[in-house]
């Protein structure tokens, strides 16, 4: 009784100090962020300073009407676009990896990504002509039928995180095969504008792609945010939770459909963008805790950061060709996906 006492005064106050960062790490992060929004939001064909930024952002006179042409027309889409991406992939993989109780669990990785991507593909090599705005929400539906295959292939009496994972791999590579036929038999232009899409990019990104994505994050952000205490009984076991008095399975599938708006959303406006629902929480979870009421809102702005900076980076290695950002991020994140399955194994 008293090694048990000594183990618990040890572990509360390092869980403790663990909470009291999320304000300090959010607020690093955050103008890390904004750093990087401002350098990303001046690079470019026609030069512009941070400080141009800035001032044009902030509505100050900088004596030349192309800067606000440049800035708010061709280069703030872009930017936000990445930002708001960042934060819908990295609390979408968040919730994922809660519900496995999984940390290498991701969208991209358990068929939900795919179901998104064949779903835009189909929509814009069939209906090439169809307005953006309904971009997102065939993704979704693409990302949710996927989702609910998953599950309903993983019931047996309940659902297991493992058995989620296995089955979502293997729907993720059925979907693959049908998306690579919609490429094979889809006109040549139409083919070209979904291989670029499928690459993950947020080149020409407008006002009507950030206004069509931003109520998807308006309404599932915060319903993510009032769903964390349930996600943190569920990533306890099963068992216990439903010993706790919460009902499993329905809090299971909820928050599943959040995980597939906010990903089926993102994947529709850039396209496949690897790796970061998978970074993002990990990286977060070693900050701040597993508690997802400070996990969700710094993984989604780590997340935002990694996306923002991987495209600046595509912009600026081989200048002037553009690497599309979800590149970046593949190279990025396929060897902390090995470094992870390493230290895994180990453990």
């Amino acid at each position: 009784m008293k090694n048990s006492l000594v183990f618990r005064s040890k572990k509360l106050p390092i869980s403790f100090r663990l909470q009291r960062r999320v304000p300090i790490v959010l607020l690093i992060i955050t103008l890390i962020t904004l750093a990087a929004f401002v350098i990303s939001t001046s690079v470019g064909e026609y030069p512009t300073s941070p400080l141009v930024v800035i001032q044009t952002l902030l509505g100050i006179d900088t004596g030349n009407p192309d800067y606000n042409f440049v800035i708010y027309t061709l280069r703030l889409p872009r930017t936000i676009t990445a930002f708001l991406v960042g934060i819908a992939l990295a609390i979408s993989g968040t919730i994922m990896q809660g519900l496995t109780r999984n940390p290498l669990a991701d969208p991209g990785i358990i068929g939900v990504n795919a179901g998104a991507s064949l779903a835009a593909v189909s929509l814009i090599i069939l209906f090439p002509n169809l307005p953006p705005g309904i971009l997102p929400l065939s993704a979704f539906v693409g990302a949710l039928v996927t989702s609910l295959l998953i599950y309903l292939l993983a019931w047996d009496k309940g659902t297991h995180p493992i058995r989620l994972i296995l089955i979502g791999v293997g729907i993720a590579a059925v979907v693959g095969a049908f998306t690579s036929l919609m490429i094979t038999f889809g006109q040549i232009y139409d083919v070209s504008q979904a291989l670029v899409w499928l690459a993950g990019s947020v080149y020409g990104r407008t006002w009507e792609q950030v206004f069509s994505f931003l109520p998807w994050l308006i309404i599932f952000v915060p319903l993510a945010m009032v769903s964390a205490p349930q996600l943190n009984t569920i990533a306890l076991g099963d068992e216990l939770a439903k010993g706790l008095g919460s009902k499993v399975e329905w809090q299971r599938s909820f928050l599943l459909l959040i995980s597939a708006a906010l990903s089926g959303a993102a994947v529709a406006t850039a396209g496949t963008i690897g790796f970061v629902g998978l970074i993002a929480p990990h990286i977060a979870r070693q900050l701040v805790g597993g508690n997802h009421q400070g996990l969700i809102p710094v993984a989604g702005m780590w997340g935002a950061m990694i996306v923002v900076i991987s495209d600046l980076l595509g912009r600026l290695i081989f200048a002037p060709i553009e690497l599309p950002c979800g590149i970046v991020t593949a190279v990025i994140g396929a060897p902390y996906f090995l470094y992870l399955l390493i230290q895994s194994r180990r453990k």
